[in-house]
Parts: structure tokens; sequence; C-alpha cells
């Protein structure tokens, strides 16, 4: 179990952690109904706070954040010497989650993506883990959040039983949301990306050899070129750019200090 705490890739502080240990850190949250908030962080979402200070004290809040894309790994071990030798990728890291808490009988919340998504996720889910108790299930109304509807969805989940929120909103509407939520929730809550789409059936996976190779992002923009075009093209060599720079120390990636408020505006 490999759990060495933050270090900091570009001002954003991303945890050397394994598979093992941030499945363990979640499920302890909800053993213990603790607010615990986590987020998977592939290159557009590290570059995603780089570009807005805001939102990068957001994500250097969170209590756990995984390396989800292989980029980000490598950057935690040229900088840092973490010694990792997987990433911890959002939509593996559900599956584990997940296997404990029906494992447990711990139930869980599903929140974001569509009524289409997810009237095809439950049944997926269920057919891996018969033993998980679905609390609830609620998708994203693609909106602003009106007043007083953060506390209103707040007790929705802890009237459902739930012992662990899933939010599949995209990044980083999905950070936003579970940054603001957190203090309203005894309970542990990931922001878990595509896995919404991914276990739905919806999104094809890559070879095993393009994920280990890093190459996950050119098989999703041959999928949604016109989407994603910007992510990668423009984003990606951002990313290494300032990566570049962090290492041979020309730029001091200074991280924000951590944000404590709640957005008065997010989505839901």
């Amino acid at each position: 179990m490999i759990a060495k705490g933050k270090r900091n890739v570009l001002g954003v502080l991303v945890d050397a952690v394994d598979y093992e240990a941030a499945t363990e850190q979640v499920v302890a949250a909800g053993r213990e109904r603790r607010p615990f908030a986590l987020t998977a962080l592939a290159v557009h979402g590290v570059m995603t706070g780089v570009l807005d200070r805001p939102h990068n004290a957001r994500l250097n809040s969170f209590d756990l954040v995984t390396p989800d894309g292989q980029p980000v790994r490598w950057a935690l071990n040229l900088l840092h010497g973490a010694g990792l030798t997987d990433r911890v990728y959002g939509p593996t890291l559900t599956l584990r989650v997940l296997a404990r808490f029906a494992e447990e009988g711990l139930p869980v919340y599903l929140y974001g993506s569509t009524d289409d998504t997810l009237s095809r996720l439950i049944p997926a889910l269920e057919r891996m883990f018969p033993a998980l108790k679905v609390a609830g299930v609620e998708s994203s109304k693609f909106r602003s959040v009106q007043p007083g509807e953060d506390a209103e969805i707040a007790d929705r989940i802890r009237a459902s039983g739930a012992r662990l929120v899933l939010v599949g909103l995209g990044c980083p509407r999905q950070e936003i949301f579970t940054h603001a939520m957190r203090p309203l929730l005894d309970m542990p809550m990931m922001a878990v990306g595509a896995a919404f789409d991914y276990h739905a059936g919806l999104l094809r996976k890559p070879p095993p050899w393009m994920q280990r190779a890093g190459l996950e992002w050119l098989w999703r923009l041959g999928l949604e070129p016109k989407r994603l075009w910007h992510r990668y093209m423009v984003l990606n060599p951002a990313y290494l750019a300032r990566l570049t720079a962090q290492k041979s120390k020309l730029w001091k990636a200074t991280p924000p200090s951590p944000a404590t408020e709640r957005p008065t505006t997010f989505a839901v």
C-alpha cells in the first residue's frame, strides 16, 4: 500500500497513492460517516486547476486527489520520486470501491449524468456486484443550482441512507459540486469523471497498451474530435511545457491556499 501524501504537480496537489490505499481511505470514511472528497485527475483536470486559481485552491482542499492519467503519475515520479508503478484511474477505482461497499453492505448514491446513462449503469453494476445496495439515483439537471437547492440535494442523499456518493458530472463541474457539497454530507464523495459512461457501456475503453503508454487521450480524441480537440491538442503541450519548467526550476509552481468557502453558484 502506497500513501505518501500530497505532492506539487504544477501547483495542483496530487496524492502519491495507489489503488489499495485510495480504496481504504474511501471505505474508512464511509464506515465512520465522515466527510471525504476525492477526485481522480488526468492532464485535463490538472490544467483546469493551473489555468484557474480559484479552482486550483478548490482542488487543493480535496482530501484525496489521485493520479488518474499516466502523465500525472509520471510527473509524480519525475518531480518527487514517488515510485508509483501504476496510475489510480477513476473508472477502475470506482469498481474497487463499489466491490468493498457491496461486500460490507454499505449503500451508495449515484449523482449526475443522464437518465438514459443511469438506466444502463445500474443494471451493469448490479451484474458486477449482486450485493450492491443502490440507495438512490439522481441525474444531472444541467443547470446552475437554485437558492437552497444544495441543502435539498444533501437532505435527499442523507435520507436515502447512503454511505457514499459517486458524482459523474464531468471535469470541472464534478469537482465544483463535490467541493460545495462536502460540508453538507457526512459521507465520502467521489468525482468519477467518465466512469458512469464507461461502466454503462456507452464509451469504449482503449486497448491496454494505449493505457499503459499514456495514449488514452489519443483514443478519446479519435472518438470525439470536435469536443475534445482543445483539451488534448492545446492543454497536453501546455502541460508538458510547464512540467519541464517546474522540473528545471525555471518556474516555481506555487499552490494557492486551499479553498474553504463554498461557491454560491455551481452546476447540478
